[in-house]
């Protein structure tokens, strides 16, 4: 019991709990708000000033290897390849030579030739012949085969010519024969790395296409031409349609970037050495309705730049290059990136979204949502690219991996601070139970604990927070091993009566009486198959409900309890008692249920037993006395011998009387001496003992016993005394002259051993009326017996007695009676193996 002092001090921590640091909505708002700032401002920096560009970039260049196409086969690379270099001789060439190659494709019939080799100048005449007539051969014979195919793409590159860039187209003879002219020109970003290409370029307004799109247009135009159905995809009017701007001289301008989707492995398509082809080792339908590019592809000679796809293989040759923009053009395929708005506003969609769950969210729930966000931005990137348009998804992930470290990093901060001040709180609260506390040490050579004084900040928080959870526990498992501990099954419910505790003996008792759900269950209902009280409530029938045990105007009397009896018909009293918090405020109830049928049970032998001794001891005694009376009369004097008989007769009544009752109490005692014993010598001393009352009746006593061994653990002089009760009661209650068979048997059922033992007269039986009562106390059977029966004399007592006696061996007995032709009694004991 606390005293005032103690009271005193917990009432004024509570004061003080008033005033401890809250975090408030408030703050935490004001702070979420800092961080969403925060977050967009780096978003709206990362995305305009391209702050991740070479992650993302990396990330493009692998995703990109992963989803490569196979080459198109209607696209030949005709290879000026080291090979054809060592067999024709070293470069350049004599453009006779170009112009024989033109012929030979050309005769196959193809859709497009493009030559990227540059003839920006005419061909210099050999040191053999120098005139101007040979020097025009070449020219005139590789004019005569381009105009001849009418299907020859050239190129053409930009000089810095000293007023900035300008275009070298070809020479003027094969400028003029050529089906067209494309630059070759490609785009390399800032890791030298060619990914994009601009379609269309030029300068002083006229702009030329690329070498591919040159192709393509060719391509095309001869399909339509022809009115060839192909299988090949056209390229989309906003692709080929581009709006071009005048442009101003000496400045060179661009227009429609295009993002490269590469093909094959590496980005290789078909290759033939050029020299193959001049030798004729190429059959003329190879090139049939095919697109042919020739290029330089040795080693020193062609240009060679790095790719997404060639990371690992080196770079890939220019005329490769050209036959991959080609091929995305006939495929109608391309990348388009996304632009720095589109990519700030899906960025900051995705933002909102991960600081929307921070507000709304748990933090578990917010974790997931983040990462699901991350694995959502990365699958959508991927699957993009795939229908080819690129968001770059680096700044989304980064963004997304600091928002959650920096939320988790305020919301700790204000958690530490708001449970520091609590911990310091609780632990200048008094403590309720007796405790050691490790915070204190021995001064020198002292008895006397000193608390240690050199701890900052958060030492003193983990040492309150240590405090603050030891005595917690140390409730808790007072609280529990206290629930637990009580003997009677005890709930504790929520003020509208849901169950939220209990301990083992009431999840047991419910158990007993098949209820086994008792949590989260109101407790009306557990209680709805009980009898009514039958106490205070005994004259309020109508009224009463088992609500009232949640009622507090009817605490007064729960608290006492009420009576009932469960379906079990045990006798119980139930107690509720309203359960307040420190302000007074009623948080629950506190139910608990007292089992005392034991009690009850005492108190109804008690009567009975009071009853006998007033009635059936005490007539047998009035008899005596009463004759002994009348003998002291000579007027009412009896004969003698009259007299002794019937005070025989009532002394044996009351010795009879009170030996039932001393067995039956030295049955229900814990006094049994067990013994292993062969059940069959307890059934012969019993046949034995029996013998001289059955011969008076002429009752043959005959035992069936089979050869073999029946051992069994039991109180001898006990169990001999149920066998003569049995043996007793089939010679009292049959007629003369029959028979009372006892018989033996070993059974043997699953793993367990019996001795069954069977006791069969040819009685009159017992009632059907009676059967149920048969092993009740103080019963006399009689209902419906035959008028040749002798009279009950008992006071129902000896079966009362074999049944304490049988239960305490663990065995069993049962019966079964056919009025006028008999009674079996069965006993089955547990064998006991030697």
């Amino acid at each position: 019991m606390l005293n005032s002092k103690h009271t005193n001090a917990v009432r004024s921590a509570n004061k003080n709990s008033g005033r401890r640091f809250k975090p408030s909505q408030s703050i935490a708002l004001h702070e979420w708000l800092i961080l969403s700032l925060f977050l967009f401002c780096l978003a709206c920096v990362l995305s305009l000033f391209h702050g991740l560009q070479r992650l993302d970039q990396t990330a493009y260049d692998q995703l990109l290897r992963w989803q490569t196409q196979s080459a198109r086969e209607d696209i030949i690379i005709v290879a000026i390849d080291d090979y054809s270099l060592a067999e024709l001789g070293k470069w350049p060439w004599p453009r006779t030579r170009h112009a024989e190659l033109i012929q030979k494709i050309q005769a196959a019939k193809p859709r497009a030739i493009g030559i990227d080799v540059v003839f920006t100048e005419a061909e210099l005449p050999s040191a053999e012949k120098q005139n101007q007539q040979v020097n025009s051969i070449g020219d005139q014979a590789l004019a005569s085969a381009i105009a001849q195919s009418a299907k020859v793409v050239l190129p053409l590159v930009s000089v810095n010519a000293g007023q900035g860039l300008q275009a070298v187209q070809p020479t003027p003879v094969l400028n003029d024969v050529a089906a067209a002219l494309g630059h070759i020109h490609l785009e390399l970003d800032e890791d030298g790395v060619a990914r994009s290409v601009f379609l269309y370029e030029g300068t002083q307004g006229q702009w030329w296409p690329h070498f591919s799109l040159a192709l393509y247009q060719i391509g095309q135009l001869d399909q339509e031409t022809n009115s060839a159905k192909t299988s090949q995809k056209p390229l989309p009017v906003s692709t080929l349609h581009q709006q071009i701007t005048t442009t101003q001289a000496g400045i060179w301008h661009r227009n429609h970037q295009m993002h490269i989707p590469y093909y094959g492995s590496g980005g290789h398509f078909t290759s033939i050495p050029y020299v193959s082809v001049l030798r004729g080792e190429v059959p003329d339908a190879f090139f049939k309705d095919k697109y042919v590019l020739v290029g330089t592809t040795a080693q020193g000679m062609a240009d060679a730049f790095p790719t997404p796809v060639t990371s690992n293989e080196g770079a890939l040759s220019g005329i490769e290059f050209n036959a991959n923009i080609l091929a995305s053009l006939l495929d109608g395929r391309s990348i388009v990136q996304a632009q720095n708005w589109q990519i700030l506003g899906i960025t900051c969609l995705i933002i909102a979204t991960a600081l929307l769950s921070f507000w709304f969210f748990s933090p578990r729930t917010a974790l997931f949502t983040v990462l699901g966000l991350i694995l959502t931005t990365l699958i959508t990137s991927v699957a993009l690219l795939r229908l080819g348009f690129w968001f770059p998804p680096a700044v989304s992930v980064l963004i997304l991996l600091l928002a959650y470290p920096l939320w988790s990093w305020r919301r700790l901060e204000a958690a530490i601070d708001f449970l520091g001040e609590e911990f310091i709180l609780l632990d200048q609260e008094p403590h309720l139970l007796p405790e050691f506390n490790p915070d204190l040490t021995l001064a020198n050579g002292s008895q006397t604990p000193v608390k240690r004084l050199i701890q900052d900040k958060l030492e003193r928080h983990f040492s309150a927070m240590q405090a603050a959870a030891r005595r917690v526990r140390d409730l808790r498992q007072f609280v529990t091993d206290s629930l637990t501990s009580l003997p009677d099954a005890t709930m504790v419910t929520t003020t509208d009566g849901n169950v939220v505790l209990t301990n083992p003996a009431a999840v047991d008792y419910f158990n007993s009486i098949g209820m086994p759900h008792v949590i989260d269950t109101l407790v009306p209902y557990l209680f709805a198959n009980m009898s009514h009280p039958h106490t205070l409530y005994a004259n309020e029938r109508d009224s009463f409900s088992w609500w009232h045990i949640l009622d507090l105007n009817q605490s007064d009397i729960l608290i006492k309890g009420v009576e009932v009896v469960d379906p079990k018909n045990r006798d119980l009293i139930i107690k509720s008692a309203p359960c307040y918090s420190g302000q007074k405020v009623l948080i629950g109830w506190i139910i608990s249920i007292l089992d005392i049928s034991e009690i009850r049970q005492a108190e109804r032998r008690r009567d009975e037993t009071l009853h006998f001794i007033s009635h059936d001891m005490r007539a047998p005694q009035a008899s005596i006395l009463a004759l002994i009376e009348l003998q002291k009369s000579p007027k009412t004097a009896i004969e003698h011998e009259e007299f002794l008989s019937r005070i025989e007769k009532a002394s044996n009544t009351t010795l009879g009387l009170a030996d039932s009752f001393v067995q039956l109490a030295h049955a229900e005692s814990n006094e049994y001496r067990y013994s292993e014993i062969d059940f069959q010598d307890m059934l012969i001393d019993a046949t034995e003992e029996m013998w001289t009352l059955a011969k008076a009746k002429r009752i043959r006593i005959v035992t069936d016993i089979p050869e073999g061994d029946y051992p069994v653990r039991v109180d001898r002089s006990l169990m001999t005394r149920v066998l003569t009760n049995l043996l007793s009661n089939a010679i009292k209650y049959s007629p003369c002259d029959t028979t009372v068979t006892c018989t033996l048997a070993f059974e043997t059922k699953s793993l367990n051993d019996s001795v069954v033992c069977h006791i069969q007269d040819q009685g009159y039986g017992i009632a059907r009326a009676d059967q149920s009562r048969l092993f009740q106390r103080f019963q006399r059977l009689g209902h419906g017996k035959p008028a040749d029966q002798i009279k009950n004399d008992g006071i129902g007592l000896g079966m009362v007695f074999v049944k304490t006696v049988i239960d305490r061996h663990f065995a069993h007995i049962s019966f079964t009676s056919v009025p006028g032709e008999g009674t079996c009694f069965t006993i089955t004991i547990p064998a006991h193996n030697i």
